[in-house]
């Protein structure tokens, strides 16, 4: 690497290892504080207890909440766990890329300790990043489906409640199950 550029460029690159390597041991601990989180509210719903169902929570509590509102609340409380499914994947693969250049000039000059050690670097980053990704990416999901769910309930208990007598005698009204927490609705399904 005579090139300056190339030296440079290097160079940089070198230096963004072990930030990429603490943002990947963050998100990491960050997906089972999620997991953690994400059991805990599944086992609150699974019971029936109000604190499992978060938006419900928040409808009692202040009435005259509209919809688009628990819709941006629910897409706020989803935005980093998504952010970090899209993420660690790509510092994952930040973090595989950086150590090959010292692996392969390691590799050059017959220094295959500083091959190892490189080439484990750079493996381990990326496990733990597609871990942190998988965790992630399930909490989102189950959490999106649960946040439709309830939605979708609300604006049904909604619907009842502006028009009563309406809601009574319209065929297109949702079931009962819609508005039925979301056990009681997989039972009934």
């Amino acid at each position: 690497m005579t090139n300056p550029i190339e030296t440079t460029m290097y160079d940089i690159s070198q230096f963004f290892l072990y930030p990429v390597l603490l943002a990947i041991a963050a998100l990491f601990v960050h997906a089972f504080y999620a997991l953690g989180a994400f059991i805990w509210q599944a086992w609150q719903r699974a019971q029936g207890k109000p604190a499992g169902f978060e938006l419900h929570a928040l409808r009692r509590a202040d009435p005259a909440i509209d919809l688009v509102a628990l819709e941006t609340l629910a897409v706020k409380r989803l935005e980093f766990a998504r952010i970090a499914t899209r993420v660690a994947p790509m510092l994952g693969l930040v973090a595989t890329m950086i150590p090959m250049g010292p692996a392969l000039k390691a590799l050059a000059d017959g220094a295959l300790q500083d091959v190892s050690r490189s080439l484990m670097v750079a493996f381990s980053a990326v496990i733990l990043a597609l871990l942190a990704a998988a965790i992630s990416f399930t909490v989102v999901n189950v959490r999106k489906r649960w946040y439709s769910v309830d939605l979708a309930a609300i604006e049904a208990e909604m619907a009842a409640q502006a028009h009563p007598a309406a809601a009574a005698h319209d065929t297109k009204a949702p079931p009962a199950a819609a508005v039925m927490p979301l056990k009681k609705q997989e039972v009934a399904a």
